[in-house]
């Protein structure tokens, strides 16, 4: 980094607040209390984020009478349901090229139950009431370098051949620029249906909201500390009490598992942001973004970037840490050096809006998986189901998550307990070392990858074959 491009990132940042911007609103509902003592219901659900939340809604959704707890270690909506960037996509398999390397055979029915899935959290918001400033505006994956304007025409070709190409556009550099104006953009893809922008901590509030009116009770400061089998049902042990459940789902994702033997498909990696100062009329005139759609570019390591609804810009990704040992920890929230490096990015994407501020700055941790997206489960003879590894694009396909966890604790076989993509594992993480110097290689690889025209070296290469890799 440039010494004066040094020096005026760092000043951008002089006033950042180091907490999530979205967890801050006036609105945040006040805590519930802790449990104590012992409850009984029929469904114990374990995480009060949005994995968690659409469970317990969709599980009084299917039947009213169903007596259903839900226990929440901190506050609804807290971690990464609280801090991520409000990109709420369509897609089940992390964008439609993971998909497509993954599940070919079923990429059509995974890209129309994603479709669905979407439409059925845009009614829930409307049915609902949730105030979560929801926008189905789309995203555009913008090219910053020539090589990546080839590869958005080869995924768009492969869209277009499988049918799947209805509402996405392919953008020249002008046309780019005149939705979003960047001198760094050389094209893009348009998405137009399969992503809506959204208030991400108002989204877990309203649907905390929703699941009260419904007659879910909601326990918060409750971390279920061990899960053990009861008689015919299960039960899981908190700090005063305990919930005895014919049967639990798990929704704890970045956490470790009460189900041991899910950890090792899992690790945290840790995602930072940033918020601006909202823009003056003239600012906004000076980038456009007249449609407000999501945008992120097409590197390995991405920004990913989306106007407010006060008419902030939210910039964040391109690091992703991975603390040894996998452990989740608050002293990750906040990492100065990648504050930094992300501000003197914005500006370079950005150099119109030179002289505006960050007023706050921070950072979480993101469940991922080898294969990028989710994968399910149950255990205990099917009392229990969990759902985990969303990587990143968890806010609208935990709905989906949901959904398949009641499938599976019901037994019942659906579309969605038929596919590949829920009846199969990712592989495990190794352990440490191992799993340290793996990742390290793979980050070292992946960044070199983005210097060199998007080539893959040997190591990616081989990480490809065997279907690892590591992703925020």
């Amino acid at each position: 980094m440039a010494p004066v491009a040094m020096r005026l990132a760092a000043q951008s940042l002089s006033d950042a607040q180091p907490v999530p911007f979205w967890l801050e609103d006036p609105g945040k509902p006040g805590a519930l209390p802790a449990l104590t003592g012992t409850e009984k219901c029929d469904l114990l659900v374990v995480g009060g984020g949005y994995s968690g939340l659409w469970t317990a809604l969709l599980a009084k959704e299917r039947d009213p009478s169903r007596d259903v707890v839900l226990i929440e270690g901190r506050e609804v909506g807290w971690a990464a349901s609280g801090r991520n960037g409000g990109f709420c996509a369509a897609s089940l398999t992390h964008g439609f090229g993971n998909g497509l390397a993954r599940w070919p055979g079923e990429l059509p029915k995974l890209e129309r139950l994603g479709e669905q899935n979407l439409d059925a959290i845009e009614e829930a918001v409307a049915r609902y009431a949730l105030d979560c400033d929801f926008e189905r505006t789309g995203e555009i994956d913008v090219a910053t370098e020539p090589y990546q304007v080839e590869e958005l025409t080869e995924v768009y070709e492969e869209l277009d051949r499988l049918g799947l190409a209805d509402g996405v556009e392919l953008l020249d550099r002008d046309a780019v620029r005149a939705e979003v104006d960047s001198p760094t953009f050389l094209g893009g893809m348009w998405d137009k249906r399969g992503v809506a922008m959204l208030h991400p901590a108002k989204l877990a509030w309203g649907l905390k909201r929703a699941c009260l009116d419904l007659g879910v009770r909601i326990y918060e400061n409750t971390p279920g500390l061990q899960l053990v089998s009861v008689g015919a049902g299960m039960g899981v042990r908190t700090p005063y009490g305990k919930v005895v459940a014919g049967r639990v789902a798990l929704g704890t994702n970045v956490f470790p598992s009460l189900v041991k033997r899910v950890r090792a498909y899992t690790v945290p990696v840790y995602d930072y942001a940033l918020m601006t100062e909202p823009l003056s009329p003239e600012q906004l005139a000076s980038i456009g973004w007249k449609n407000r759609q999501g945008l992120g570019d097409s590197a390995n390591q991405f920004h990913y970037f989306r106007i407010t609804a006060d008419h902030r810009i939210l910039w964040g990704g391109y690091d992703a840490i991975y603390p040894y040992g996998g452990k989740v920890s608050a002293e990750m929230d906040h990492r100065p050096e990648t504050y930094l490096k992300l501000a003197e990015h914005f500006f370079r994407c950005f150099p119109q809006l030179e002289g505006l501020r960050f007023s706050h700055a921070w950072g979480g941790a993101i469940d991922t998986c080898s294969r990028f997206s989710a994968f399910f489960g149950t255990a205990h003879q099917g009392k229990v189901a969990y759902a985990a590894g969303f990587t990143g694009l968890g806010v609208g396909a935990t709905r989906f998550g949901g959904d398949v966890m009641l499938d599976l604790l019901a037994g019942e076989r659906t579309e969605r307990t038929d596919l590949e993509m829920v009846r199969s594992k990712p592989l495990p993480f190794p352990p440490e070392p191992v799993a340290w110097a793996g990742i390290g290689i793979t980050k070292w690889s992946l960044a070199r990858a983005d210097e060199n025209g998007g080539r893959r070296n040997l190591w990616l290469k081989a990480m490809d074959r065997l279907g690892l890799g590591f992703d925020s």
